[in-house]
């Protein structure tokens, strides 16, 4: 008999787990939860442990990623479960309750569902194997740090310390149906705008504008079609200015101002023509500033990749494994790719095949987030499914 998950248990880990705060970098208490949490369930101790991130990312990250290991009840190559940890500050004090087959926060916070149900659930999937003692390959749980502000944890997480798994199941979505088999890229960017102070008052024509050259540069991008939402006949991608800061009084021409945004594709070659049409802009505003004497503003334009694209096959087995495995609870998967980035961004970059699945979240950083118990349930079976199937 295949083995069952407990619903009140898979309920009772998840309104503990969404109790604890854990900002992004802040990630011990919730750690300490799942630790204790798989202890009980009979996972030993000794094959439980945090690995290097933190040091390696520096200071302001208390613990690393948390990771645990089974040796197989079976054979097959060793399969990993992976959730973020971290939420992002709209889900500080955040008050859970159950209301009409949800749990929602109790006033203006978001609820911590992203990412509090896939740590939930792969601890319910995880206690019921061991309660059952069911078959199983190799297995890793590996939960995540720093997610919500730049995929840290999985980008510093070594294979190694994973067992080198041969495929894995993420945990950061919605509905179980949805099968993601791909995911965006990135490049963050910016951009140091160097101009000449003068008294904006009494000398104005002395002065060299680095806010008027950065206000140049988002008025051609927007123009040209280079902001939002960018479309290049069959290129597609979107692109924003998120950040802008400058300036130290009204009576002063500005003459420091640094701007930050990011660009997105699913293709790399296109990722790179959007981030050159911002570096150009941006070169091209500031020598169109100058002052009386000629002098001109200038500008140092830095990129880096945040996260590449990726997209496996239907027929990959970890694709097939998935389907296969929803197929079997009854559920009618398909599958899709995502315009954000995720976990699986950087697994796959390290030669890791990753498929995201849901498990209830939905409305994530808003006030307006909530479990969906009846999808979260049926993630828990889903991880479940995932652990034992051949």
């Amino acid at each position: 008999m295949s083995p069952e998950i407990s619903e009140a248990r898979a309920l009772d880990h998840l309104m503990a787990l969404l109790r604890i705060e854990g900002l992004s970098g802040d990630e011990g208490a919730v750690a300490d939860e799942v630790r204790r949490r798989l202890i009980e369930a009979g996972w030993p101790a000794s094959a439980i442990r945090h690995d290097g991130a933190a040091r390696r990312l520096g200071p302001n990250f208390k613990v690393g990623n948390l990771i645990a290991r089974l040796p197989g009840r079976a054979g097959g190559a060793r399969r990993m479960f992976v959730g973020h940890m971290d939420t992002v500050p709209l889900c500080r004090r955040a008050v859970p309750v159950r209301k009409d087959g949800r749990i929602v926060a109790r006033g203006a916070t978001a609820v911590r569902a992203d990412n509090r149900t896939a740590v939930a659930a792969i601890v319910t999937a995880a206690e019921a194997l061991r309660t059952s003692g069911a078959r199983h390959p190799p297995l890793t749980l590996l939960f995540t740090i720093a997610e919500e502000i730049g995929l840290h944890g999985a980008k510093e997480v070594r294979p190694a310390d994973l067992g080198r798994p041969a495929m894995a199941f993420n945990f950061d979505s919605g509905d179980p149906a949805r099968i993601i088999v791909g995911a965006i890229g990135a490049t963050r960017w910016e951009a140091v705008l160097h101009g000449r102070s003068s008294h904006a008052g009494m000398h104005p024509e002395e002065g060299v504008s680095a806010m008027l050259a950065a206000g140049r540069a988002i008025a051609e991008l927007g123009d040209r079609g280079w902001f939002g939402r960018i479309r290049r006949g069959r290129q597609a991608g979107t692109a924003n200015v998120g950040i802008i800061r400058g300036g130290e009084a009204t009576n002063q021409v500005t003459d420091l101002v640094t701007v930050r945004g990011e660009c997105r594709s699913h293709r790399a070659a296109f990722l790179t023509r959007i981030t050159a049409a911002y570096e150009a802009a941006f070169r091209r505003a500031a020598r169109s500033v100058r002052n009386v004497r000629g002098q001109r503003a200038s500008v140092e334009f830095r990129t880096q990749s945040d996260y590449r694209a990726f997209r496996l096959p239907e027929s990959h087995p970890a694709v097939c494994t998935a389907l296969r495995a929803a197929r079997d609870l009854g559920l009618h998967p398909v599958t899709e790719v995502v315009d954000g980035g995720l976990d699986a961004n950087p697994l796959v970059e390290k030669g890791i095949p990753t498929v995201t699945l849901g498990a209830g979240q939905h409305g994530a950083h808003s006030v307006d987030e909530y479990v969906d118990i009846a999808e979260y349930l049926a993630g828990c079976r889903l991880a479940l499914r995932l652990m034992t199937a051949d």
